[in-house]
């Protein structure tokens, strides 16, 4: 390795920034876009620019297994911060073989020395599984089987970030029956920590984002029972969804291009999995915040729920989702919403009339009795 690219890593992301010629209004604006990103409070953007500030970049190893590369398209077009940023000046990408120039031994050697030189350091990036049939032949990297190769990065990896459903829960290569016996990476890895960021692929701000918490704050965002990070996790897509008041009201597409399916109602009878499926879709969207499936007029497939592949047909609704407590289901609260507007409007009618009966004038004669 070259002089210069160890003086490379050790800059700090301010530091790389300027040499780019960035400004620090510049620099400042990037600093309160990421902290608007992660969600943190008035003092958030004093936090990331005194990291980036202070801190190194963070070496970065990324490794491929059995995958389609969906993880690292999605990547390339964060916009918030944009992903040229994070990797020329939040991170040090030092290998990944989809968008490094370096092939062959030359990029090999590079995974080496920085296990050798940043050990206990650095964070592991995989995208993609590891299949562990037939000796791992199945999927080979550097002429090897890529178990082997994962396993010797991991060990000496300050964290291990598994990026989409393929790395985090297996994905379609281990739908039933799994042939190829396609494993997640938490299950090969021991003692170190694993962070999971499924989906097919991640939000492109989720993975940019995960990267700077861990360079702000020097730590590992807090995870779920499934090792994902609340901040992005932590709630149903159901419950952000702007067609949620569509799915409270009774109103649901029933067919394909039916008139709920215009005018935008709830996709739930037609198989859509929102209200079982933790991501930030409905909040901050792809393609730059502008659409997500449901949005587009497609149902979520849960793709970041663990074993979504084998919960097929996809378009077939939930069974038995419940509405309003426990006092009714997708079926009858349309039924429920039909009667109470019927009887509110029976009530307004006789309401109606009654105010009529009661405010009308009487007779003259009868006018001068009751003043009797």
């Amino acid at each position: 390795m070259t002089d210069s690219l160890l003086s490379k890593r050790v800059l700090t992301t301010a530091e790389a920034m300027m040499s780019r010629g960035i400004s620090r209004r510049d620099f400042m604006g990037f600093c309160s876009m990421t902290a608007i990103m992660l969600g943190l409070g008035p003092d958030g953007v004093g936090q990331v620019a005194q990291a980036m500030e202070t801190k190194p970049r963070l070496p970065v190893l990324w490794l491929h297994g059995l995958e389609c590369t969906c993880c690292s398209e999605s990547f390339i077009r964060s916009s918030h911060p944009q992903a040229s940023d994070v990797i020329l000046s939040m991170i040090s990408l030092d290998y990944d073989d989809t968008l490094m120039a370096a092939a062959g031994d030359q990029a090999e050697a590079i995974v080496d020395e920085i296990i050798r030189d940043y050990k206990g350091n650095y964070i592991l990036a995989v995208e993609g599984n590891v299949p562990l049939a037939d000796n791992g032949w199945n999927c080979f990297v550097g002429g090897r089987p890529f178990k082997h190769r994962l396993q010797e990065t991991a060990r000496h990896a300050k964290a291990v970030i598994a990026w989409g459903t393929c790395a985090s829960f297996g994905c379609v290569q281990a739908a039933r029956p799994n042939p190829t016996q396609s494993t997640p990476i938490s299950k090969l890895v021991e003692h170190v920590p694993v962070i999971n960021v499924p989906g097919c692929p991640p939000i492109a701000e989720v993975m940019t984002g995960v990267l700077s918490y861990i360079l702000t704050f020097d730590r590992l965002p807090e995870l779920d029972r499934q090792r994902r990070p609340k901040m992005f996790y932590g709630q149903r897509i159901h419950d952000k969804c702007y067609r949620r008041a569509h799915f409270d009201a009774g109103q649901f597409v029933e067919s394909w291009d039916d008139d709920g399916a215009r005018l935008g109602y709830c996709l739930y009878k037609m198989g859509c999995r929102g209200p079982t499926t933790y991501n930030a879709c409905s909040t901050i969207g792809w393609n730059d915040g502008v659409s997500f499936p449901i949005k587009s007029g497609h149902g979520c497939i849960g793709c970041s729920e663990e074993g979504f592949w084998d919960r097929g047909p996809f378009y077939e609704r939930l069974p038995d989702m419940r509405q309003f407590g426990i006092e009714a289901n997708a079926d009858t609260v349309g039924k429920v919403t039909a009667l109470g507007l019927g009887a509110a409007i029976a009530v307004h009618t006789g309401v109606s009339v009654a105010r009529k009966v009661l405010g009308s004038k009487p007779e003259n004669g009868d006018e001068k009795d009751n003043q009797e």
